[in-house]
């Protein structure tokens, strides 16, 4: 009898690139569930698959040591929907992305403190962006931890209250490649800590002090700032028209301004504080002071604006 020939099988897919196929992988990004698909074809797409992931999103932070340990080249995590997030689950973080983490969203747990953030920046030099929005627990001890990651460009501290310009004024003074800081809501966060943060992070796009205590002693070296693109300063009760005649001409990189529910500044500290912005395209008044026949005057000079926010506020007659 004839022996009958052993036929081979080949693998296609093998013959292909690692970098082959993690732009194939790229292409899936509409469904998540098309990439979990392709990892269950066999061990080999398996693998790739975990190489490829950049992103993480777990839904139970008692898996993550696993999660990890699966993928190792993670550069973001999101941990928004592990609520219970604490110290140890920050250290095994730490511990395992080391210099790959790049970004981490924990605005939704309170349940961590400065130890498990000076874990992480520590750790994590390459760490540029943190977002600790909702951590209403945290003192100025925890920013002292957040300092240590001196490359941070990105940090939210949104409703951190319990914040003040000691804690801030930490992360003013080591982490000056700060690009955007948004203290909105740190209601213990007033004119020093602001002066501190424009006079130590040049490099400041974007800041968002949104119903923070600041009076007008501090918007001088805002205004200061060379990048300044972004200013929010939405709900500024304290902010009034005494002064401004200083600071204008000095806000000319600036892209977009909010002062909705400024009630104590009128169109005459509106006119001062915009009237040089000649980079200005976006501009939210909702809320505030009545549009006049002079604020419009101001607003003709803006070349470049292309949209005006007046929800809520009252024009005159005259314009």
């Amino acid at each position: 009898m004839k022996r009958q020939r052993s036929i081979e099988i080949i693998n296609l897919f093998d013959l292909l690139s690692e970098e082959s196929m993690f732009t194939i992988l790229d292409l899936l990004h509409q469904n998540p569930l098309d990439k979990k698909s392709f990892s269950l074809v066999c061990k080999s797409f398996y693998n790739i698959e975990s190489k490829h992931r950049r992103v993480l999103k777990p839904l139970r932070q008692e898996h993550l040591l696993r999660i990890l340990n699966r993928y190792p080249n993670v550069n973001h995590i999101d941990l928004t929907l592990c609520p219970r997030v604490n110290d140890s689950s920050l250290e095994i973080v730490a511990k395992k992305c080391r210099k790959e983490l790049r970004s981490i969203d924990l605005s939704r747990s309170p349940f961590f403190s400065g130890g498990g953030l000076l874990s992480l920046a520590e750790n994590c030099k390459n760490l540029v962006e943190i977002d600790l929005s909702n951590s209403t627990e945290l003192r100025d001890s925890a920013m002292g931890s957040i300092a240590e990651a001196k490359n941070l460009e990105k940090l939210w501290l949104g409703r951190c209250k319990q914040i003040t310009d000691m804690g801030v004024g930490c992360i003013a003074v080591r982490c000056k490649k700060l690009r955007l800081l948004c203290l909105k809501w740190c209601m213990g966060v007033g004119d020093l800590g602001v002066e501190l943060i424009a006079v130590k992070c040049k490099e400041i796009r974007y800041l968002d002090l949104s119903y923070l205590p600041i009076t007008n002693e501090c918007l001088s070296s805002v205004l200061k700032l060379q990048y300044l693109e972004d200013l929010i300063l939405e709900g500024c009760f304290c902010i009034d028209d005494y002064n401004h005649a200083d600071i204008e001409h000095r806000c000319k990189s600036l892209k977009s301004f909010d002062m909705s529910n400024c009630h104590n500044i009128s169109h005459v500290g509106l006119s001062s504080l915009i009237g040089a912005a000649e980079s200005l395209q976006q501009l939210t008044l909702g809320y505030g002071s009545p549009v006049t026949v002079s604020l419009v005057g101001s607003l003709q000079k803006l070349s470049v604006l292309q949209s005006i926010r007046l929800d809520g506020g009252v024009v005159t007659c005259d314009v």
